[in-house]
């Protein structure tokens, strides 16, 4: 009897669960389908359909094993919010009491109507999305976990469930006065305000203190500053911390570790921290995985080997980086990584190391991912043994550093599955080995800046290198003669060689090249027709023996961004292309062009750079250059331009650095200009690597991939380190390259023919950090507004016919390192010697004979004397002066000569007998 109950109970079950899922959950689905998704095709979720009854089969779906009832939906990245009111009505849930996790990450959604009241729920993602605040979802009381992160979250008001034990508010805008509802979640384990960049509060730092349950924080990429509090020392539950990327300063504290016995992640990257950190402050922390402090705003002291210490943990991910490494013991690699050997990841580089290469590192860890110990000494050769198999390396990096030597010719052997390779910037000699073909996951090759000799290596051709970086070494032959066709090279960096010939057809092998850089080689020959045919983005072709002109089919790369042509003959005069508009740099320094600046550049609307410096360009600068919106660096020294400054150059809002300068440019400065210069160049955001965070209890395993994605982010911004810019500051041509140009701003107006006084409004450029108006016709004052131009370092108004006084008040720019008035008509007292005013010599000043005081002459002989008129008082030329001194010069000659003659006599009789000769009448006069 009680079989037949027990088989009538089983038969009624399932006849009521449709054999799978409830009907009433089944029909929610399909509800929520018709809501989100309108596509009579069934495209979409094409298993949610009327004909399958079971509903646990179908996708993003899950269901509890023994109820069958819904117990997970992830609607993750379907952009149900995009073509609505991305507005969620949550009744649609409301059939699912069994669920457990709800996923609606990354779907627009700006609101959520209604209340959730899952009374099981206990994951919640809510991230990617546009809400302004955290719903108001009614009573969750299972709920756990709740992801916020990467959204416009600025208001918590509604965060009521004090049972969440993980919080993710990361990249969410959040300000601090919306973080106190985050103190009275006391069951938190898991909290993150990453990436917030805003955050700074103190006192919420003190109060997180108070949630004794937390077992992981991270507070990275804020503006938290100060020293760490005192009693995060005392959260003994902690077992990841993440305070990187902030404003921290001080010592890194010692009891930080000793007290936290249960760490098993640290990170401490990217502050403020000063002074010296002894790695054996972790000889308590048994537990600990990982480590890192890179980036550091200040070079920290680090010592490893003192005092002895035997570590006991095994680390997987250990990264030290820019810091003075063991500098007692000569920065020895550090020792107490002989005993580790579960690493993962290893980051060591800019610390200044010395010794040999480490290959014992390798053969104690082969299941290691990464290593970057670039930017030390590290020197000897590069001897891998033939036995080591490294088939987990993904990233290896030693560039440089003093390693010198061949490499090793097994070396893809070694590294099999190698993604990333760079030993740039050694002293290698020898051939490329040919076992770089085995490394067939091979994407990044860096080879550059060393001695390489050879030809081009043909068995880099075939595997999946994307990028190959062989510049600045002594390959030679014809370029690419002989290669086959490669569907994986993209960039492909081959300048600074001996590469000769033409141009070759062996390009049109790699069809997905963007990136060719062939500069500093003995190129000859044109451009060729075929070239068109690639789809190239940047093309380096400077300082080669090149000649125009271009062929019709460039203006087929309608792609392209960055043309550097510079130091080859293109001219006298040079096709442009009109349909150029994704073409951001324009380089053309040296190239022999003439006649007026081409109008087709007007359609460059995407344009940042122009260089066409030292090429014989005449006429005046056209109008339309001020249509030219995006322009940050705009170079036209050294051509024969004429006429006046057009004030269009004054929309150029966006200019950091104009050169004008060695032209034959006349008339006035605008007072426009000072709209110029106002912002810093900034064409790519600055690189930057910070951990990730790893750790979301109960939601994400131990994420230790954190070291192959630091050096993987560690790429290359192409235009970045392309950028190079020859400009005139503190009287030194200088080159500015790369990132440095983030920081550099100035404008060059010398040597040209401009006249008029200096308008006082180029005193607002408070950004320039150069300015230079010297060798031209400007008259007038200095203008006192020039004590605007805080940031300037060298300021050069020498060879004008300024006069006036100096005005004391540039006393108050401190970071002036160079400044100049020479061979002006100033007068007056020079500026009190003090501050930067103090460094500046006589050469400063010279030619100016009004001016006294130090470093010049006392300015006592001046009390009685008469300066020179100012302007608009009369003629700026001191005439009374150059009188006073002409009659005295006279008269002293005079003297000299009629003495002369009276002492010597030959000399004396010889000249009146020739005057006499002339003169008979003197003789009877005399007699």
């Amino acid at each position: 009897m009680m079989k037949l109950i027990n088989w009538f109970t089983t038969f009624a079950f399932l006849v009521t669960r449709g054999i799978g899922c409830p009907l009433e959950e089944r029909d929610a689905l399909l509800t929520i389908k018709a809501a989100f998704f309108s596509d009579p095709d069934g495209a979409t979720f094409p298993s949610w359909s009327e004909q399958s009854l079971n509903c646990c089969d179908w996708e993003r779906v899950g269901c509890d094993n023994s109820t069958l009832q819904v117990d997970s939906l992830d609607f993750h990245w379907l952009y149900i919010g995009r073509g609505t009111d991305k507005i969620l009505n949550a009744s649609l849930f409301l059939p699912f009491q069994g669920l457990k996790m709800l996923d609606l990450n990354q779907n627009d959604l700006s609101d959520i109507n209604g209340r959730l009241s899952l009374k099981s729920l206990r994951t919640l993602n809510l991230g990617r999305n546009q809400l302004k605040k955290i719903p108001s979802l009614g009573d969750l009381p299972s709920l756990r976990a709740l992801d916020m992160s990467n959204g416009i979250t600025k208001e918590l008001s509604n965060l009521k469930w004090t049972g969440l034990e993980t919080l993710n508010l990361e990249n969410c805008l959040l300000l601090d006065r919306a973080l106190m509802p985050i103190l009275r979640m006391k069951s938190l384990k898991s909290l993150s305000l990453a990436l917030n960049k805003e955050l700074s509060s103190q006192n919420f730092l003190t109060g997180l203190c108070e949630l004794g349950s937390l077992e992981e924080l991270n507070i990275a990429q804020n503006k938290f500053d100060g020293e760490i509090p005192q009693c995060f020392f005392n959260m003994t539950s902690i077992r990841a911390l993440d305070v990187g990327s902030n404003l921290f300063r001080g010592n890194i504290p010692p009891s930080l570790f000793s007290n936290l016995k249960s760490l098993e992640y640290i990170n401490l990257s990217n502050n403020m921290f000063d002074g010296e950190f002894l790695l054996s402050s972790l000889a308590n922390n048994s537990r600990l995985e990982v480590f890192g402090l890179v980036g550091n705003h200040f070079p920290l002291k680090i010592e490893t080997e003192k005092p002895t210490w035997s570590p006991p943990f095994q680390l997987k991910v250990f990264q030290l980086s820019g810091c003075i490494l063991n500098e007692e013991s000569g920065g020895a690699i550090p020792s107490f990584l002989l005993n580790q050997n579960e690493l993962l990841s290893v980051r060591l580089d800019g610390n200044g190391m010395r010794g040999s290469l480490p290959i014992w590192l390798l053969e104690n860890n082969t299941n290691l991912e990464s290593l970057d110990i670039s930017g030390n000494n590290i020197s000897g050769s590069f001897d891998l043994p033939v036995s080591l198999n490294m088939t987990h390396m993904r990233v290896f990096s030693a560039s440089n550093n003093l390693i010198k030597g061949s490499l090793p010719l097994h070396i893809g052997c070694v590294f099999s599955n190698l993604s990333v390779f760079h030993m740039a910037g050694n002293q290698l000699v020898g051939i490329i080995p040919s076992s770089f073909r085995d490394m067939m996951e091979l994407h990044v090759l860096d080879l550059s800046n060393n001695e390489l000799s050879g030809e081009f290596p043909e068995s880099l051709v075939g595997i999946s290198l994307w990028m190959l970086k062989l510049s600045n070494n002594n390959l030679r032959g014809e370029l690419l003669s002989k290669v086959k066709i490669s569907r994986s090279f993209g960039y492909l960096y081959l300048g600074g060689n001996q590469f000769e010939g033409v141009i070759s057809p062996g390009l049109l092998s790699f069809p997905n090249l963007v990136y060719l850089d062939a500069s500093n080689n003995f190129l000859r020959g044109t451009i060729p027709n075929w070239m068109g045919d690639l789809d190239l983005g940047y093309i380096i072709l400077s300082n080669n023996s090149i000649q125009g002109p271009l062929p019709p089919s460039f203006c087929r790369l309608s792609g392209l961004q960055y043309l550097d042509l510079s130091h080859n003959n293109m001219g006298p005069r040079m096709s442009f292309c009109s349909n150029m508009f994704m073409l951001q740099h324009l380089h053309l320094q040296n190239t022999g062009l003439v006649g007026p600046l081409p109008e087709s550049i007007s359609q460059y609307s995407s344009l940042i750079m122009l260089d066409l410096t030292n090429n014989a360009l005449s006429g005046e600068i056209p109008p339309w250059i001020g249509s030219l919106g995006n322009m940050k660096l705009l170079l036209l020294k050294g051509n024969r331009l004429e006429g006046s400054i057009p004030r269009q150059l004054c929309r150029l809002s966006e200019v950091s650095i104009m050169d004008l300068s060695y032209n034959n440019l006349s008339g006035v400065i605008p007072s426009c200009l000072h709209d110029l210069t106002d912002a810093y160049f900034a064409l790519l955001p600055l690189q930057g690597s910070s951990f990730f965070f790893p750790y979301v209890l109960g939601a994400y395993p131990l994420n230790y991939s954190i070291g192959l994605s630091l050096f993987e982010s560690n790429d290359y911004s192409f235009s970045s380190h392309l950028m190079e810019v020859s400009f005139v500051s503190k009287k030194r041509q200088e080159s500015y390259t790369g990132s440095i140009l983030d920081f550099m701003s100035g404008m060059d107006l010398s040597c040209n023919k401009l006249t008029g006084t200096i308008p006082p409004e180029l005193g607002h450029l408070s950004k320039a950090l150069a300015l230079n108006l010297s060798h031209n016709r400007l008259i007038g004052h200095i203008p006192e507004t020039f004590t605007g131009l805080t940031s300037v370092e060298s300021l050069d108004l020498s060879h004008n016919r300024l006069d006036g006084p100096i005005p004391p008040q540039l006393v108050g720019l401190y970071r002036m390192s160079v400044f100049s008035v020479a061979h002006n008509n100033l007068s007056g007292r020079i500026p009190e010697m003090k501050n930067q005013f103090g460094t500046f010599g006589e050469s400063s000043y010279e030619g100016n004979p009004f001016l006294c005081g130090p470093p010049l002459r006392s300015c006592n002989w001046t009390e009685q004397a008469t300066p020179p008129p100012e302007h608009g008082q009369g003629s700026p030329f001191p005439w009374d002066w150059f009188g006073q001194s002409f009659a005295g010069s006279f008269v002293i000659g005079f003297l000299g000569v009629v003495v002369f003659l009276c002492i010597d006599s030959h000399y004396r009789d010889m000249i009146l007998g020739k005057v006499y000769q002339h003169a008979p009448f003197l003789r009877k006069l005399v007699e």
